[in-house]
């Protein structure tokens, strides 16, 4: 049987989309496991480190408003292009420089991420291009395979990442200089997406007509999008606590894992999470988006309570390979349902409102997440909070949206 992402299906540019999404995430994956071993290797504390990365956050936060807001108005092409060039001007001088102000800037001005996620304007704008091509009774299916596409790659990604820089130790690298070259890795990957988003066609810019009726972003949809930003903001500033850097830095401390073994983990739990996006698909057709997130968003955030309890190591991580199993499955519903609650020339605006309030919430918990992880008594609080929000994030969710559930 055929997938609803089959190439005959998405033609030429969402063949493109797919992959600069790949692209993307693997450069993601490649860094995201090994970031915070840099910054602790350059001589960081904690709770430098968790500054940064919520400057990181925030400033991917803030360009990402103006580009989404102004992309279907400007070009969607054109402001995917300039993602793509915020991810080099990040990632040369993270890699030249030790420098804690430098790195700050960098961080703040270009794009970088540091949960092996989606940061930046490229999400919310490669999905109104999707929803503008696609039928609206494939688009669950679409997203679904699109975020499959995204969590094999950032499971490669971070398979690489943590083993190359294994490898260039054992070749007589340090462990700095080793870090930095997935650094530059990261640079390189953001030119190679500059050139393939300039191969996008125009097909996939908003029609004239919707994008002048959404020259100011959002109207009809307003109210609707502004509370689903809200929840997705408390949704993202819980599981700011528990990015994929910081708990490789957690398992790192506790257990003592090398680049490789923190790689080899999260290969896996980033295929286990993009397979469960497309459990997510037959389920919302039987239950409801809004239903199918709830219900397997709560299982997901107990396991993630239940991880700095386990005695040993290999139950600590099979608890955590048991939750990234069903973590992923909200995701494609989630998009899909702001998809369908929004007017077509607002998608762009609403898929960006709703995403930067998600790294709104996710720039804030870092700079707490790096204090808690300093000492080694509190390290395992950052698992608890994140959860526990979740959790709340869940039950208001059910609670404010219930009632205009639709299938996927």
């Amino acid at each position: 049987m055929r997938s609803p992402a089959s190439a005959s299906a998405l033609g030429l540019d969402g063949r493109l989309l797919f992959l600069t999404r790949a692209v993307r995430m693997f450069s993601y994956g490649f860094l995201s496991v090994v970031l915070v071993l840099y910054l602790s290797g350059l001589g960081f504390s904690e709770a430098r480190i968790g500054l940064l990365l919520t400057l990181t956050l925030a400033g991917d936060t803030l360009i990402s408003l103006w580009i989404t807001l102004n992309a279907d108005r400007v070009g969607r092409k054109s402001m995917l292009v300039l993602g793509a060039v915020l991810m080099v001007l990040a990632g040369v001088p993270f890699a030249l420089s030790g420098d804690f102000t430098v790195l700050v800037l960098a961080a703040t001005f270009g794009v970088i991420s540091p949960s092996g996620n989606e940061v930046g304007p490229f999400l919310a704008i490669e999905q109104a291009a999707l929803s503008q091509v696609l039928p609206e009774d494939r688009r669950t299916g679409v997203f679904a395979w699109y975020n499959l596409a995204g969590s094999f790659a950032t499971a490669l990604g971070a398979l690489a990442g943590g083993w190359s820089a294994q490898a260039l130790q054992a070749s007589g690298f340090s462990p700095v200089a080793s870090y930095r070259a997935l650094v530059f890795g990261y640079a390189g990957a953001g030119v190679l997406l500059l050139m393939l988003f300039a191969k996008l066609s125009a097909a996939i810019e908003a029609p004239p007509s919707a994008a002048a009726a959404g020259r100011l972003g959002l109207h009809a949809s307003k109210g609707v999008v502004l509370r689903l930003s809200a929840l997705f903001s408390l949704d993202a500033f819980a599981g700011g606590f528990v990015i994929q850097s910081l708990v490789a830095y957690w398992f790192h401390q506790k257990f003592g894992l090398a680049p490789g073994a923190l790689g080899s983990i999260f290969f896996v739990a980033n295929l286990l999470a993009g397979l469960s996006a497309l459990y997510a698909v037959r389920l919302a057709k039987r239950i409801g988006l809004v239903r199918t997130m709830v219900v397997t968003h709560i299982p997901s955030n107990v396991l993630l309570i239940l991880v700095p309890l386990m005695p040993n190591l290999p139950l600590a991580i099979a608890v955590l390979l048991l939750r990234f199993s069903i973590s992923q499955m909200d995701v494609p519903t989630r998009q899909a349902y702001t998809m369908v609650v929004v007017a077509p020339d607002e998608r762009s605006a609403a898929a960006g409102v709703t995403g930067i309030a998600r790294t709104t919430g996710a720039a804030i918990s870092p700079v707490l997440a790096g204090p808690l992880l300093a000492v080694p008594a509190l390290a395992g609080s950052i698992f608890f909070l994140a959860g526990g929000l979740k959790i709340l994030y869940d039950l208001l969710l059910y609670r404010s949206f219930k009632a205009s559930d639709a299938g996927g």
